[in-house]
């Protein structure tokens, strides 16, 4: 039997203006032990903005999201844009103020967000063939806005769960290491570094939202 593929769609490389590298890696090693076979994807966009990860300023640099998320990567991944729900079982996007500042504008618009068209056309593709979606993080916002009524989480922040309930999702409270599932949309959802988390209690949370994903592509 092949092994099933995991779409992980990253956002950049560093928690302030891309994916944050441990929820992004400890994805990719949960899919790894559990069997499956991970495969990443980032749009062909520039970055809203580098920030200087020591100061915690932007710096007035320009990069390209696909080529800092190939950081990750170690180079192999694909253009978001070439995106085919048809050849993987599940999608994923790990956290990081890439998920709201490149793949959406909710780190600038809130509810008011747009998302970027090659991330909606990907949520898209995967709902249509009954195929399950995660996210990490911050990256619930994102199907917030893309997925009428989902339920999910952010962890307990009533600021931000109160700007997802505003796009039409259903907020449910998480602690460390929980995943809420919306089982009619197949949305997994965890709060990771949304919470003041611990690193062990994040790689529990991706660990458990990515058995989840496999439980449902085996159904």
């Amino acid at each position: 039997m092949p092994k099933p593929i995991i779409a992980v769609v990253l956002s950049g490389c560093g928690v302030y203006d891309g994916s944050e590298i441990h929820e992004a890696v400890l994805t990719l090693l949960a899919i790894d032990r559990h069997g499956a076979v991970a495969r990443c994807f980032a749009p062909d966009v520039m970055q809203r903005d580098v920030v200087d990860h020591v100061t915690g300023e932007a710096t007035g640099e320009r990069r390209n999201v696909l080529e800092e998320s190939a950081r990750i990567a170690r180079g192999k991944i694909d253009n978001l844009g070439s995106f085919d729900a048809a050849t993987v079982d599940a999608l994923v996007f790990p956290g990081g103020f890439g998920a709201a500042k490149n793949l959406s504008s909710f780190a600038v618009d809130g509810p008011g967000c747009t998302v970027l068209p090659e991330v909606a056309r990907a949520i898209a593709a995967m709902m249509a063939a009954g195929k399950p979606v995660g996210a990490l993080c911050i990256a619930p916002a994102i199907l917030a806005k893309v997925l009428d009524g989902v339920e999910l989480t952010i962890g307990s922040d009533a600021g931000t769960a109160a700007a997802l309930e505003k796009m039409g999702a259903h907020h449910k409270n998480a602690g460390h290491g929980e995943i809420v599932v919306d089982r009619a949309k197949k949305v997994v959802t965890t709060p990771c570094y949304m919470l003041d988390s611990a690193i062990g209690q994040v790689a529990d949370g991706a660990d458990r939202a990515v058995a989840a994903l496999l439980e449902m592509v085996a159904r």
